[in-house]
């Protein structure tokens, strides 16, 4: 079958917003495949179908279609290629949407060592992988070794050209991890290298720097440092208002000004804060239900 073809139509379903009709299009698009023994097709249909069922919460499907194509490739022995890896993370990723984190995690590090064995050390496909086990490994509570694989990530970004947002960005992760291990020195020092490269160049434009900024006053805030907490705390509002309006991180971090002014004695900011709060979360709860 012509797989740029399926690409384009599929492509088209999704720009016209008709997502009722992916589902059939992907399913019958796979038994073309099978009847052609188009094996190269059908193993990219079913990533295909992993994504999408994944996005629509549709996870007994997604698992149906990632346990198929594994088979399938484990058949015709490409265990160790870069396309097994692959399918082996589209496949984690839909675990970990559906909250079951330790399958996800075994998928990553079942990747982990496909791409240890074929990529050259330092590519760049192996920093986001560490990047995503970290992210997994701290909503597991599994901090420790969520550091190990946010430094893994960070030692190769930092290696890679023109990188100074992605290491800021690595370095804001890195520090949110020492928080909850309680290492506020080690988090301190990540965000202050971080603030550094985001603020050189065009850095201050990228929409990650407003985390940086929020780190650094929780970081303040656990100092005592409550008028250095507040400033950054503001210029991350701004930002986030900037890049992405009043949403939900936006009320979030006006709760944690009112916090900083309750710690400082200003019960006239902390109201205003509060309500600010308030506002924007039933606003954008509204927006949802």
């Amino acid at each position: 079958m012509n797989i740029d073809d399926f690409f384009a139509k599929l492509d088209s379903y999704f720009d016209r917003n008709e997502t009722d009709k992916i589902d059939g299009f992907l399913v019958s698009s796979l038994e073309s495949a099978k009847e052609e023994e188009d094996y190269a097709a059908y193993i990219s249909i079913c990533n295909e179908m992993i994504g999408f069922y994944r996005s629509v919460s549709a996870f007994e499907k997604a698992y149906q279609a990632a346990e198929d194509v594994l088979l399938l490739m484990e058949e015709l022995k490409l265990e160790d290629t870069e396309h097994f890896a692959t399918t082996l993370l589209n496949t984690a990723t839909a675990y970990s949407a559906a909250g079951d984190y330790v399958q996800a995690v075994r998928l990553y590090r079942q990747a982990v060592q496909i791409y240890d064995r074929i990529l050259p050390a330092g590519d760049y496909r192996q920093a986001g992988l560490y990047n995503n086990m970290s992210i997994l490994l701290e909503k597991m509570n599994e901090n420790t070794e969520a550091v190990e694989a946010a430094k893994k990530a960070l030692a190769i970004i930092e290696k890679l050209p023109d990188n100074d947002a992605q290491t800021a960005t690595s370095l804001t992760n890195l520090a949110l991890i020492y928080f909850k291990l309680s290492e506020n020195e080690e988090a301190k020092k990540c965000l202050t290298r971080a603030l550094a490269l985001f603020e050189q160049g065009e850095g201050a434009f990228n929409e990650h720097y407003s985390g940086a900024l929020a780190g650094m006053g929780e970081a303040f805030y656990r100092e005592g440092e409550y008028e250095k907490s507040l400033t950054s705390y503001e210029k991350a509002l701004e930002l986030v208002k900037q890049h992405y309006g009043e949403n939900m991180s936006y009320g979030i971090l006006c709760e944690n000004c009112a916090a900083v002014c309750a710690s400082m004695g200003d019960a006239d900011g902390q109201e205003s804060y509060m309500k600010k709060a308030r506002e924007v979360m039933e606003r954008v709860q509204g927006k949802a239900e």
